[in-house]
């Protein structure tokens, strides 16, 4: 079992989402120019609605490895909605719709409880309060032999890098300048926290970069 951030766009001054983050702007205000690389892919397409069409590429290449052998997923808050505070309610159930693209056990950090929510395909978003540690160890227990998924956002990452709890990350770069919003190396020295980079791949639309926790 291995820890991973995987398919994590980025931008070249290290921004994985736009400011003032809102139901109509889920990344941010000009975050979608980070996913740009992932929206033609195969997976993609299949992800929503089933169809087979879409590019087969190497970025497609890059994001069918991001769903092979996970057995459970971490989510930050906002990862799940753009909701603040108490739950007002339980109308809200994700970005996704009926059918989120998790299909495994998925534990949502969040400081407000919320009861267990099943979806269709076989997510399961469980609610988390106890905090990183507490989350790391249902995910471990819910995946087994298979590999946790850190899902994101950027605090999410970061919380989970300083604790050197991350085994490999998967990074998208794609080459835009984003300016504002959440920066992923803010605060950050990986190479103090022991990471280095391992492999680097260039997709039609991304710089596929790997970087691992050394031993």
């Amino acid at each position: 079992m291995t820890v991973k951030v995987l398919c994590f766009s980025i931008s070249l001054d290290g921004y994985s989402a736009g400011p003032n983050q809102n139901l109509q702007n889920p990344l941010g205000v000009g975050g979608s120019a980070l996913m740009e690389w992932f929206f033609p892919t195969q997976v993609f397409q299949r992800m929503h609605g089933g169809s087979q069409t879409g590019e087969t590429g190497l970025d497609n290449q890059m994001a069918e490895r991001a769903f092979e052998n996970i057995g459970a997923w971490i989510l930050g808050r906002n990862m799940f909605g753009p909701i603040r505070g108490p739950w007002p309610d339980e109308s809200w159930k994700g970005w996704w719709g009926d059918e989120p693209p998790y299909h495994v056990p998925t534990f949502v950090l969040t400081h407000h409880p919320r009861p267990l929510l099943p979806m269709k395909g076989g997510t399961d978003f469980h609610f988390v309060t106890g905090g990183r540690a507490s989350a790391l160890a249902q995910a471990k227990e819910a995946a087994g032999e298979r590999d946790i998924r850190i899902g994101g956002g950027v605090a999410t990452v970061q919380q989970f890098l300083k604790a050197r709890l991350i085994d490999e990350m998967h990074l998208a770069v794609r080459p835009v300048l984003m300016g504002a919003g959440e920066n992923l190396w803010h605060g950050m020295d990986m190479r103090a926290l022991g990471y280095e980079v391992a492999e680097v791949i260039q997709g039609e639309r991304a710089t596929h970069v790997t970087v691992r926790k050394q031993a």
